[in-house]
């Protein structure tokens, strides 16, 4: 079994010594952390392939799969991530504001770490890299817990970066890995306020939904994406549908591809039967409600839960709709808060859209797939925030950290 408070002390002592040590030793680590990823990638691939087997066994969908698949290009993918990293701004010491009270007390407002971090997440281990390389530049010790579908990937991952922190001459336990993959573990790591600061699950929406219901840690909500694109009476077509097939097709399992479709009823006669053989043609199952099978007989009927569902799958369903109006009532309806967009050349239109959408990122004639942290400057990203408290949309390191108040006097007494 697991002992999670000896993690939990390890963890909280590295922490201390993150927060004291200076940008160029952290970057030099996490360069060493983006070697070691190329160095080792044999055994990666080796040790990632033990997992796919097993879920190739166990009848896991495609889609899925393709979430666990490590490869060199995809290797080469997450030491980049953490070379970008390295090139962003530092934002432990950032100085947010600073003013002289009236009692002439000079206080500034100043970025620290958030300490311990605990990670709880599924099937993709790059997110072992991600989150590890965003949680070190922001000075935070992390914890690890992957999914047992991930296993022998995230343990291989974990090690390597581990080793590069040693070459480093820095805490290992900066970054530690649960192994044991039972939810007894699980559970006990959601109550582990003594030592986790944070705690950010990611994974689909029943995931999320069950850690938040079962933590006492406070948690920041990531990403369960019920994406909608919103196809207006003044699109342009063709732009419509590459960016809906780019949105649904690139990669269908992860939680910025499109899941819905809005159509105005104005053009859904004359785009619905493009979309359709498009999405046909990549092998996407179409579900529609009436509007859109009266328009393609051969559309699945869809029930009020399809409208709720993140499929992460070949599916998408389609909506008709009469006005912008009905489209953004419905979105705000079903929606995850994630990511939404509409195709249009009316600039009032995406103006409305944009401004009375309710979800962490809005797009205008762009597909959902860049709500990404890599996509958005951040070198990597620790999740996509859908809550509204404390980060909103793709985390980077500088939303990995607080504030506290540095308050100088010179002998000051209150009267």
């Amino acid at each position: 079994m697991t002992d999670l408070t000896e993690m939990g002390k390890y963890a909280k002592a590295a922490s201390f010594d993150l927060g004291q040590i200076g940008t160029t030793q952290k970057n030099d680590a996490l360069l060493k952390m983006a070697d070691a990823l190329i160095n080792n990638s044999a055994n990666i691939i080796a040790e990632n392939k033990k997992d796919i087997i097993k879920a190739t066994e166990n009848g896991t969908a495609k889609a899925m799969i393709d979430r666990l698949l490590l490869d060199e290009n995809r290797i080469i993918a997450m030491a980049n991530g953490l070379k970008q990293v390295v090139t962003l701004p530092d934002p432990i010491g950032r100085i947010d504001r600073g003013w002289t009270t009236e009692a002439g007390l000079d206080i500034v407002q100043e970025r620290v770490p958030l300490g311990v971090i605990g990670m709880i997440y599924e099937a993709r281990p790059n997110v072992t890299v991600d989150a590890a390389g965003l949680c070190f530049k922001s000075g935070n010790a992390v914890i690890l817990r992957g999914g047992k579908e991930a296993i022998n990937s995230n343990i291989v991952l974990a090690n390597t970066l581990r080793g590069a922190l040693r070459k480093s001459g820095i805490d290992e336990n900066s970054i530690q890995l649960i192994s044991d993959t039972s939810h007894e573990v699980a559970n006990e790591m959601m109550q582990l306020t003594d030592y986790i600061d944070v705690l950010i699950p990611r994974g689909s929406g029943k995931f999320i939904k069950m850690v938040v219901n079962t933590a006492k840690v406070p948690i920041i909500e990531t990403g369960a994406g019920n994406c909608h694109i919103y196809v207006d009476s003044e699109a342009d077509l063709d732009k419509a549908l590459a960016i809906i097939i780019n949105a649904k097709v690139q990669r269908p399992s992860v939680c910025n591809a499109a899941e819905k479709v809005v159509l105005h009823q104005d053009i859904a006669e004359k785009f619905l039967p493009r979309l359709y053989e498009a999405l046909k043609k990549n092998g996407v199952q179409v579900r529609g409600d009436k509007g859109a099978v009266s328009i393609i007989p051969d559309i699945i009927p869809a029930t009020e839960l399809d409208w709720y569902t993140e499929y992460n799958d070949y599916i998408i369903a389609i909506k008709i709709v009469k006005d912008i109006d009905e489209a953004i009532k419905h979105i705000n309806k079903y929606n995850t808060k994630h990511s939404e967009s509409i195709i249009t050349e009316d600039y009032s239109a995406s103006r409305k859209f944009m401004k009375q959408i309710d979800a962490a990122v809005v797009y205008a004639n762009a597909s959902t797939r860049f709500t990404d942290g890599n996509e958005f400057g951040f070198g990597a990203e620790i999740g996509i925030s859908t809550q509204k408290l404390h980060a909103r949309g793709p985390m980077g390191a500088n939303e990995l950290t607080t504030t506290k108040y540095l308050v100088q006097g010179d002998g000051q007494i209150r009267k």
